[in-house]
């Protein structure tokens, strides 16, 4: 089995769900970031755009070898991304070639359009990586299971996490991950560190537990606490 996070930037899908990421590598699953952008046009003062670049996608892939995955930042530059056939096409071969049971990226709605952006062409890109019509390196079509939503500061505006996954075991790992960016720990206009550690605190005080990570599946299905995403359980009674 296989989980994919699909995020805008680096650092997107570790802050969204890095926590259920790690916990799913645990239990056996093969778990992949993909990061659409660099995220790299929020550079710090003492690096040019190129260089915050690399250095992001370095931190992308500590992280992601944190967590228990791996990392691939695509070659599409930040607050600049488009939904066009070109981009579809390109993560609906990675869907293909990668092969992943479920997806987990950007609620709908967003503050930022690339993170809006994202999720539409996760869709797309879902339905013509199912689709053997379209040829896209000669790879066999691949349908994803299901794809999820999870939880944003800046992509709140109509989401309502239904599912809540118990992330206890995995948070220490997940700070540990959050900690490889920069931007996390520094930046001066968002406390992001501060905020995804108090969140994971709330969630877990709502589904009972000690920290909980949430995704959002579909209107009228009620989760509060599984352990797991339901579908998609932990193999081996893994908790």
């Amino acid at each position: 089995m296989h989980l994919m996070v699909v995020g805008a930037h680096c650092g997107d899908g570790e802050i969204q769900a890095g926590a259920i990421a790690h916990k799913y590598a645990e239990a056996g699953y093969k778990v992949t970031f993909l990061h659409l952008t660099a995220g790299e046009k929020g550079a710090p003062a003492h690096l040019t755009v190129d260089e915050y670049r690399d250095q992001k996608i370095k931190e992308a892939e500590k992280a992601a070898a944190i967590l228990g995955g791996v990392s691939i930042t695509l070659d599409h530059r930040d607050a600049e991304l488009t939904f066009n056939e070109e981009i579809v096409k390109e993560v609906a071969t990675i869907f293909r070639r990668e092969k992943p049971d479920f997806v987990i990226t950007h609620w709908v709605n967003s503050m930022h359009p690339d993170h809006a952006l994202c999720q539409k062409i996760v869709q797309d890109a879902w339905l013509k990586a199912s689709l053997p019509g379209f040829d896209l390196d000669g790879l066999p079509p691949h349908g994803l299971r299901r794809v999820f939503h999870s939880e944003n500061w800046e992509d709140m505006d109509g989401y309502e996490p239904d599912i809540y996954v118990d992330v206890s075991d995995s948070f220490k790992a997940y700070l540990e991950a959050l900690s490889c960016y920069w931007f996390i720990m520094n930046s001066s206009s968002f406390r992001y560190y501060d905020y995804y550690k108090a969140l994971g605190t709330v969630r877990g005080c709502l589904a009972r537990t000690t920290y909980a990570q949430t995704l959002q599946n579909s209107k009228g299905l009620h989760v509060r606490k599984e352990g797991h995403i339901p579908g998609f359980p932990l193999p081996g009674g893994a908790k």
